[in-house]
């Protein structure tokens, strides 16, 4: 599995209130902990609004889950090409815009998002309720690659939604306990238009959410996308972080079933008989 959206919460580094609210801590030993029953060979380290523009965290998060593990930030708008490139080699393959929790200069975000894309291909994830997809359309329109996220958030903005992903954009299947919806509709909606568009996450450790993630969200995705769970669960996200898709090692082979002695050989197209000089072809039939 590839959880698409995890945050880490490390005292070791600062954390400034949000709305005067402030996370618990949330180690990386404490996802590990929380998710040791699932098979997890990577993800996505997503910056949260109470980390601001700090990189020192997400770095050292990188780092220590190793390969497989991808980092989606929130940075300076002054930040320099230097500094993406350099981001870029630590694992950070995306820009989050948190329109929902966070004030945002959108038009200077959307530039700088425009030159990360140029420099190193990030893409954007935008948290933002879908109610207000509609008012970001001349934002949304200008950037290459993005995805939306936790289902965007509400039913009222789900028909925008799923004209966006009709158009190529990815929606995390994140936040089941913050979203106003109903959640098996809107990951079927979303599947039937575009199987590519949905990919796990946890959104660990679900501050503020309704409630957290629980282990029957993973059965939830898993019955409504049926054979397609592969995709949604790891593939897909792969995909969209530029990640190797991770091949399963290969089955062992059955046995095979007993051959008869003398097993009848395919005959290749050059071996089929010529047909001789004198042959009389049929009479042309009138019509």
């Amino acid at each position: 599995m590839f959880d698409a959206h995890v945050h880490i919460f490390d005292p070791r580094f600062p954390l400034a209130e949000n709305d005067g609210y402030l996370p618990d801590p949330f180690t990386i030993a404490d996802y590990r902990k929380r998710m040791s029953r699932f098979d997890i060979r990577g993800g996505a380290v997503v910056s949260g609004s109470f980390q601001g523009t700090d990189q020192s965290y997400l770095k050292a998060a990188l780092s220590e889950l190793g390969e497989g593990w991808v980092g989606v930030t929130a940075l300076d708008l002054e930040a320099t090409d230097e500094e993406i490139v350099d981001l870029d080699r630590a694992g950070v393959r995306a820009l989050r815009f948190n329109v929902k929790r966070a004030a945002a200069d959108i038009t200077a975000m959307t530039l700088q998002a425009l030159r990360a894309h140029d420099l190193v291909g990030w893409h954007v994830e935008v948290y933002i309720d879908g109610k207000m997809l509609t008012s970001l359309q001349p934002v949304i329109s200008k950037l290459p690659a993005f995805s939306i996220d936790h289902l965007g958030m509400s039913d009222e903005g789900l028909p925008y939604l799923l004209d966006l992903v009709d158009r190529g954009a990815r929606v995390k299947a994140t936040g089941f306990g913050r979203v106003s919806m109903n959640v098996a509709n809107t990951l079927r909606r979303i599947h039937a238009v575009n199987p590519e568009a949905l990919m796990f996450g946890t959104d660990l450790p679900g501050t503020r959410a309704g409630r957290p993630f629980r282990d029957s969200d993973v059965d939830l995705i898993c019955d409504v996308v049926g054979t397609d769970m592969f995709a949604v669960l790891e593939d897909n996200a792969r995909r969209f972080y530029r990640l190797p898709l991770h091949r399963q090692a290969a089955p062992t082979p059955t046995a095979p079933f007993h051959k008869p002695e003398h097993p009848t050989l395919p005959i290749r197209r050059d071996d089929l008989p010529k047909p001789s000089d004198d042959t009389i072809p049929f009479p042309a039939i009138e019509r």
